[in-house]
């Protein structure tokens, strides 16, 4: 389905105005897959990116100015993210001993188990959304979508 059909327009777009269209649409059908796909361990996209992040540090605690920059949705409240992961046993806090002012954010293993269980369901949902994508249009696409970036 073209952009035209999907929001209706009865107007042609100007190239411009139909790219910036087309990638808030197409942005808000992978985050509502992804969504969808997260539902049922009841956490948002946004909590799925902070445990994502805190399993990159490979063990190492990280300060909430790491997470918030490695963010992929900037305008989240990393605290409030970071103290619902906690609540639920995802996460822990604790004081850095160096500096007491510096608070250090780690995965939990339950946090680790979860995204064990929840990562062969992430690449299959890529997999099917992308799926009449080649290998070639794929990285095409990362190009330009790298380049708008």
């Amino acid at each position: 389905m073209n952009l035209e059909e999907a929001i209706k327009s009865t107007v042609p777009l100007n190239p411009h105005t139909k790219t910036v269209l087309n990638i808030m649409y197409s942005s808000r059908i992978v985050e509502e897959k992804v969504a969808d796909m997260l539902k049922p361990f009841g956490i948002s996209m946004q909590q799925y990116n902070v445990l994502r992040i805190l399993r990159g540090q490979k063990g190492k605690p990280a300060n909430l100015s790491t997470i918030q920059e490695r963010m992929i949705n900037k305008m989240s409240n990393t605290t409030r993210l970071v103290d619902k992961l906690i609540e639920k046993g995802y996460a822990e806090r604790t004081i850095c001993e160096s500096n007491r002012r510096k608070v250090e954010i780690s995965i939990t293993q339950n946090g680790l188990d979860l995204l064990t269980d929840i990562d062969p369901l992430t690449l299959s949902n890529n997999n099917e959304m992308l799926q009449d994508f080649s290998m070639n249009e794929l990285n095409t696409l990362n190009t330009l979508l790298d380049k708008l970036k």
